[in-house]
């Protein structure tokens, strides 16, 4: 029935509950900002966040992921709604929610349709750079609390450049108390791990803002929230039709918390080692976003910032979740009060704090160097492509924001993915005993003069056809009387590719060389049976060694080792 709590340890109890209380200190500050930015009030926010916590913690299947609402899907769905709703503020208000009701019914059709084979799109490499791009943002938003100057709207660089062109109107008690919250965290975190930095920070700054009036000497703080719990339901005077015009938005909305959520997620099941199920997190996301506007609230997602925070302090499961959606609970009830003086120059620092070490940028230079040291050689195009993908999606975050930066980091892995397969690395091989090993890692080989045996590293496509066509006729000298096409490593081949192979045996034979076959597989096999229709069938062979006339076919012995080839 909860899954969640399913091998659950009684040690666990304490660090779930040490780790709800610190992400409820950001959670609930947090919430009140990001419903702002999404152009509702305050408390909203805090509506949202309990149904997500409890109904992912109830469908997904991340242990330290937290659900609720997320500066990022806040300002999509302000960008969605203003147009729809204009002046109308009630309107704005139900739209707000409605947007969370239909990301919430896409987010469980997906899950539904497993649909999550789409995280299958988004490479490891593309979701790093997504992540310390979206962690950048992240940070620079809240750098203009932590110095009390105003925030500039726009990009990374156009936020960066205007926190620069103000640092002449920096207050000088909001960097204090920032700075000073910003070191306990970070100190608390290095010397006392177990200790809830955090929760520290918030409770500092809440006491030094009542013991010394900073509100009244220009100390931003969060200010009056309503108290109270939602009645629930859908909200009032929003039609069908404007849920399905909403569909089309709240596609965006899932894809945006869909990659945040995920990225989040597996970072943190990889350094607790376990995994997570794209497809699960697909419905959980749903089921959260669908419970947050049934409870007046607006669309969430998995945090980034609010997950760092729940790993730092040590969460192991969402029981986590479950806290905090408790003290949640308690704070709409009889709490709203505390956070009225939680200064915001607190609350940037902390979520500073949380996101840094997400800023990984020891991962880009470990991709930047398999390029050029390990790989640089022989199979470069791989490594480059993944290291380009990495920047792209980090660049795109920072020039055009989240969507459209996790969009153009997908689109340029796909095309590099295409151009990575029209291009596979072909080697020669030359025999040491029984094996066959390419030429290009063993130098000290030596072919025959008359035999060229190469082996494509790819299936065989029309997108790599020509290339391998022209690429095996390079390697042909004037000595060569006969080509054997080792096709064990090209387990797929299309229409194009096999006709191509026809035309390369006539073509060949025109020159008085001959064209062999060996250890066709599967698929391989059958394409190139019908590729020849009514020809002369090119001879296919169980072993390289038989294809090459080599005597002894060695049988068991014509398949190395990786590191052999």
């Amino acid at each position: 029935m909860f899954p969640f709590l399913h091998g659950y340890r009684r040690k666990w109890v304490r660090p779930d509950v040490i780790a709800g209380i610190t992400v409820w200190a950001v959670l609930v500050p947090e919430a009140l900002a990001y419903a702002t930015i999404a152009g509702v009030p305050p408390v909203v926010g805090l509506y949202a966040a309990v149904p997500a916590l409890v109904l992912y913690a109830l469908a997904g299947s991340s242990r330290q992921l937290v659900v609720g609402p997320m500066s990022a899907t806040a300002a999509l769905s302000a960008a969605l709604i203003t147009p729809l709703a204009g002046a109308d503020g009630g309107r704005y208000l139900a739209l707000t929610t409605a947007l969370a009701v239909a990301t919430g019914v896409a987010g469980l059709l997906a899950g539904l349709l497993r649909l999550g084979f789409v995280a299958s799109f988004i490479s490891e490499p593309v979701l790093k750079g997504f992540i310390v791009g979206l962690a950048l943002v992240i940070i620079i938003g809240q750098v203009p609390k932590l110095l009390g100057i105003g925030k500039h709207e726009g990009d990374f660089f156009e936020q960066t450049w205007g926190v620069l062109t103000h640092l002449g109107e920096t207050e000088w008690r909001p960097v204090l108390i920032g700075m000073l919250s910003l070191l306990l965290v970070l100190g608390v975190k290095r010397r006392l791990p177990l200790v809830p930095g955090s929760l520290l920070a918030v409770l500092a700054g809440i006491l030094v803002v009542a013991l010394f009036d900073l509100d009244d000497k220009g100390v931003a703080i969060v200010g009056p929230v309503e108290s109270g719990l939602p009645v629930p339901g859908l909200p009032a005077g929003v039609a069908l039709r404007d849920y399905l015009d909403l569909l089309g938005p709240a596609v965006g909305v899932l894809l945006i918390g869909f990659a945040e959520g995920l990225g989040a997620a597996k970072t943190y099941a990889a350094k607790a080692g376990y995994t997570v199920d794209p497809n699960r997190e697909l419905f959980g996301l749903g089921a959260a976003n669908l419970g947050s506007g049934f409870a007046s609230g607006m669309v969430v997602n998995g945090s980034l910032s609010k997950t760092a925070v729940n790993g730092s302090a040590g969460a192991k499961s969402q029981v986590s979740g479950l806290v905090v959606a408790v003290l949640t609970v308690l704070t709409l009830l009889f709490l709203t009060g505390l956070f009225e003086q939680l200064p915001e120059a607190t609350l940037a620092a902390v979520v500073i704090a949380a996101v840094v070490e997400l800023v990984d940028i020891a991962a880009l230079r470990r991709l930047y160097r398999v390029w050029t040291e390990w790989l640089g050689g022989i199979y470069g195009t791989a490594a480059r492509a993944d290291f380009i993908a990495a920047v792209a999606a980090l660049l795109g975050v920072l020039f055009f924001g989240t969507l459209p930066g996790l969009l153009v980091g997908i689109g340029i892995a796909m095309v590099l993915l295409v151009y990575r397969t029209s291009q596979p690395h072909i080697a020669a091989l030359a025999p040491r005993g029984p094996l066959w090993l390419d030429v290009a890692r063993h130098p000290d080989l030596t072919p025959r003069p008359d035999l060229l045996v190469v082996r494509v590293e790819s299936g065989l496509y029309f997108v790599n056809a020509d290339t391998v066509r022209r690429r095996i006729q390079q390697l042909c000298t004037e000595h060569t009387r006969l080509v054997v096409l080792d096709a064990e490593t090209s387990p797929v081949i299309d229409v194009t590719a096999a006709t191509m192979l026809v035309d390369l045996r006539d073509t060949l034979a025109r020159r008085g060389v001959g064209f062999r076959i060996a250890r066709s597989i599967g698929q391989f096999g059958d394409e190139l049976e019908a590729a020849q229709p009514g020809t002369q069938r090119i001879p296919v062979y169980p072993t390289v060694a038989a294809a090459a006339g080599e005597g002894s076919e060695h049988p068991g012995r014509d398949h190395p080792s990786e590191d052999e080839r």
